[in-house]
């Protein structure tokens, strides 16, 4: 691959032998380098293909717009999400992180901070994407000085939340808004607190965040086993109830529907919750 452009040390413009044009990213591949070099392509952590124009229109621009630094402590965090953390993320995620995260730093520097009524939900809800953002935060105080509120850490985990490959469309805040609804009708039925350390609240916030997921797509699962349903309300009559009061909310706010199975899964991963408090 020959340079056609370099935006920067770690950053730069190719084109292939069928002269197709890429965006690449690793440390050092516009070090020291020219137009019409070769690319060393062992140094090559990124490459936004043709397919991704877009994608790559909105980096260089990106680039042209915000710190060079703020990109590489991006990378590093998106590394830190891949690696020690498994996640599979779309390439908006190297868009959508280092302009957040540029434009929290420079706000801070001003005095200005945001709060995000989400925190305390994203934190219980997305864990690991919680643990990654409050990384970020390490990082960026260690590369700037700037101590950006903690908030900032559930911002930044709704971008990983909203880039992991596989996931819904629809943004993370529309799904945490209705684990959130749905956990609290839950809390109020049994006037109980969750014990947010075991392993059924753990199974019960996923079985939740996939549910919502489900709402927003507005697609279910068919209805089931009738019978297996009616042995599940026999056995856990106090929970079915309380999924009878999560039915007509949703049916009320999103119009809804609830098949016997996703009633039945509902009401089980209640019973388990309930039990371990």
């Amino acid at each position: 691959m020959k340079i056609v452009r370099i935006l920067n040390n770690n950053s730069i413009v190719a084109k292939d032998d069928r002269q197709q044009e890429f965006v690449l990213l690793g440390a050092g591949l516009g070090f020291n380098k020219v137009r019409g070099g070769i690319v060393d392509e062992s140094k090559i952590e990124k490459k936004f293909a043709p397919a991704d124009y877009k994608i790559a229109g909105q980096f260089m621009e990106l680039v042209n717009n915000i710190s060079m630094e703020y990109i590489l402590y991006s990378q590093q965090i998106i590394e830190e999400a891949k690696i020690n953390f498994g996640k599979k993320l779309a390439d908006t995620i190297y868009i959508s992180l280092p302009d957040h995260i540029a434009n929290a730093v420079e706000s801070a520097k001003k005095g200005i901070t945001v709060s995000n009524p989400f925190r305390w939900d994203v934190k219980r809800f997305y864990q690991d994407e919680f643990a990654i953002g409050e990384y970020a935060l390490r990082i960026l105080k260690e590369k700037t000085g700037i101590s950006l509120a903690i908030d900032e850490a559930a911002f930044i985990a709704l971008h990983f939340v909203n880039a992991e490959v596989g996931g819904v469309k629809e943004t993370a805040i529309e799904v945490t808004k209705i684990m959130q609804e749905i956990s609290n009708i839950v809390k109020n039925f049994f006037q109980m607190e969750y014990d947010e350390d075991s392993l059924n609240y753990y199974r019960y916030i996923t079985h939740l965040k996939f549910f919502a997921q489900r709402i927003i797509a507005n697609t279910n699962y068919p209805d089931g086993d009738e019978e297996l349903l009616d042995i599940v309300i026999k056995k856990h009559n106090k929970e079915y109830q309380c999924v009878l009061e999560i039915t007509d909310f949703l049916e009320e706010k999103f119009g809804y529907h609830l098949s016997s199975d996703e009633r039945l899964y509902l009401t089980v991963h209640i019973a388990r919750v309930v039990k371990a408090m």
